[in-house]
């Protein structure tokens, strides 16, 4: 296989690793060793909207494709399909391989079917430091042009971008949304077009806890926007908030009733798993986790930050495939159940444990698996990070 270079970087080989896995069982509970409840509402509580007027998304998170029940990882190896990432921080399919963001240099690596690693281009005006950088990647077809869709901190603030991508060809930057507060944590960061062809993204506060319940303010958010940036016309605000009251919200999907759900950073006590609805008010920084408070929306689920500390979600079904970072673990989520217990499932690169930033469901329905060793708060291996993919079960 010969060396390919784009942006002066050389292509990386894959290699096929043996990966220690705990079998799947379902979600495990909290620290206290009892087990969660999901009251999972009626489908009647997920909101729609009109579709815009651009064609549909390409963006595999979308939907969950035809695919309904739960779903389990299979009595099987992961399979390696990159190594040597470097900060990867978001994974979607694109023809016969993947797109992968890496936050910390800005760059956009194209993994091929064969492994072959091809870094096709550095989205413009990047600035990194901290957990600011390049962040989540979504893909629309719009007339038969492909538009790749970024995620990153600026020298200001955080700001949503479009570039036309022809093949392997990235386009120039245009901003779409700008205005996002930044700071050195707490930046969100994750964007999907949603079922009603709506891109949907995620920001942190910023470290401005209080403008997470400021309504005017883009920080502590779920925005809501269309393909070119504008307010979705029944946004609840009349501006592009969709939700508000986010401390950190790195990670959302979709199950197949078309109920979104969020996972959430949280601050001492709780990390949440919240069903988003539009106007929803989910507390931050007056409550953190289930306070049974009037005027704000209780998680789902909760767990302790050590156990967890969530990133991606990707959903297949009703089955959702959360990546955490502390945790270490994919945490697997039956949302059409009532009580859920058992243990979540670990991955070990070669002894190493591993921080996982995204999970994402590839085109043939298995799961994709980013790991996050080298972004400076992980014990990297020689090999890391490394893009993973596991076949699941229907159970």
């Amino acid at each position: 296989m010969g060396v390919e270079r784009r942006s002066g970087k050389p292509v990386r080989r894959v290699r096929m690793l043996a990966v220690a896995m705990v079998s799947a069982l379902a979600l495990a509970g909290c620290t206290s060793g009892d087990s969660v409840v999901v009251n999972t509402p009626d489908a009647e509580s997920s909101t729609s909207a009109l579709a815009p007027e651009t064609s549909g998304s390409t963006d595999p998170d979308a939907s969950t494709n035809g695919y309904s029940g739960f779903w389990a990882v299979a009595d099987a190896q992961p399979e390696t399909l990159a190594t040597g990432l470097e900060s990867p921080w978001s994974v979607i399919p694109y023809r016969d391989g993947y797109l992968v963001s890496q936050r910390d240099d800005g760059e956009i690596v194209y993994v091929d079917a064969d492994g072959s690693q091809t870094a096709i281009g550095e989205v413009e005006g990047v600035v990194s430091g901290g957990e600011s950088g390049l962040h989540g990647l979504a893909l629309l077809d719009d007339g038969g042009q492909t538009y790749l869709y970024a995620y990153h901190g600026a020298e200001d603030d955080n700001r949503v971008v479009r570039m036309t991508l022809d093949e392997l060809e990235l386009g120039a930057s245009e901003s779409i949304v700008t205005g996002i507060p930044r700071a050195n944590t707490h930046n969100g960061g994750r964007i999907h077009f949603g079922p009603d062809g709506y891109l949907y993204i995620s920001t942190g506060d910023a470290q401005q806890r209080h403008a997470a319940q400021d309504r005017d303010s883009l920080a502590g958010k779920i925005l809501r926007v269309d393909a070119e940036g504008n307010a979705a016309p029944d946004n609840p605000f009349d501006n592009l908030v969709y939700s508000l009251g986010h401390r950190n919200v790195q990670g959302f999907a979709w199950t197949s009733d078309g109920i979104m759900w969020a996972s959430e950073f949280g601050q001492n006590t709780w990390d949440e798993l919240n069903v988003i609805e539009a106007g929803g008010n989910y507390g931050w920084p007056t409550v953190e986790g289930i306070a049974g408070e009037e005027g704000f929306i209780d998680p789902r689920i909760q767990w302790s930050p050590s156990e967890a500390s969530p990133s991606g979600m990707a959903a297949k079904g009703d089955t959702l495939f959360l990546a955490t970072l502390r945790g270490q673990q994919l945490w697997v989520i039956d949302t059409a159940a009532g009580e859920v217990g058992g243990k979540p499932v670990e991955f070990v690169p070669e002894g190493v444990p591993a921080r996982i930033r995204d999970a994402g469901i590839d085109s043939d329905g298995s799961l994709l698996i980013l790991t996050n060793n080298t972004d400076g708060r992980g014990s990297p291996s020689d090999e890391d990070d490394r893009l993973l993919r596991i076949e699941l079960t229907e159970a």
